[in-house]
């Protein structure tokens, strides 16, 4: 119909990286299971494992989707003191990877391999349910799951399962399939598994970024004039 259409890239790579990190961290660190302990009264006295989770250092951290937030995730997580991080995706990228010393591989070894895994990747065709039931028994017992991509990416049932009886540590999910997810999906009622409301993108400075360039697509197009961000389809 002849239907200009005006886009905001590049604006929320920082901060959706950001997220992931916090995200990767409140996983593994069980955090909301203890702020939960605080309130509820199970905090006593010291106990040797009592809230142990899994650290990032000397850990190797496999990321799905090597792409611009991909790699901010990695820039962050570097300082940590990752061993080593392993990526996958549709074909390699030694220039980006080159930064972190980041070898590729194949989907079923980075399952295999990695302490961490992060979903960073674009939902295609090819990605849908990727991360499934074959993926996750792949992974290792102590591993920690991360999806800040699409929630179509991941077979939430599968996750469910082996969450559920302990064949990875946690998971961590800002987004999920449908949007928002049902207060009464079995996913929530696991103390593994963190679940935020696709707050990626969340922060004043991004979003009020997201505003203006919309706004300057929009008075362009009704100008006439190139869009500053147009989708060329």
């Amino acid at each position: 119909r002849g239907i200009r259409v005006g886009y905001t890239p590049d604006v929320l790579t920082d901060a959706t990286a950001e997220l992931t990190v916090a995200l990767l961290l409140a996983a593994c660190r069980r955090l909301p299971e203890a702020v939960e302990e605080v309130k509820n009264g199970g905090w006593t006295t010291w106990k040797p494992l009592w809230m142990c989770g899994y650290g990032l250092s000397d850990s190797t951290v496999g990321i799905v989707g090597l792409g611009r937030i991909g790699q901010a995730v990695a820039r962050r997580l570097r300082p940590f003191g990752v061993r080593k991080f392993l990526y996958t995706g549709s074909c390699p990228k030694p220039e980006s990877a080159a930064e972190f010393d980041a070898e590729f591989v194949p989907l079923a070894r980075l399952a295999k391999e990695s302490d961490f895994v992060v979903v960073t990747c674009a939902l295609t065709p090819a990605t849908q349910g990727m991360c499934n039931k074959d993926f996750f028994g792949r992974m290792k017992k102590t591993a920690v799951f991360i999806n800040t991509s699409r929630g179509a990416v991941v077979n939430q049932e599968d996750l469910y399962k082996v969450l559920a009886n302990g064949e990875i540590a946690a998971a961590g999910l800002d987004v999920t399939t449908p949007e928002p997810l049902p207060t009464n999906h079995p996913l929530l009622s696991l103390k593994n598994c963190v679940i935020l409301p696709h707050i990626g993108s969340a922060t004043y400075a991004t979003r009020s970024t997201m505003a203006v360039l919309a706004a300057e697509n929009l008075l362009a197009g009704l100008r006439g004039d190139p869009m500053p961000h147009e989708l060329v389809l």
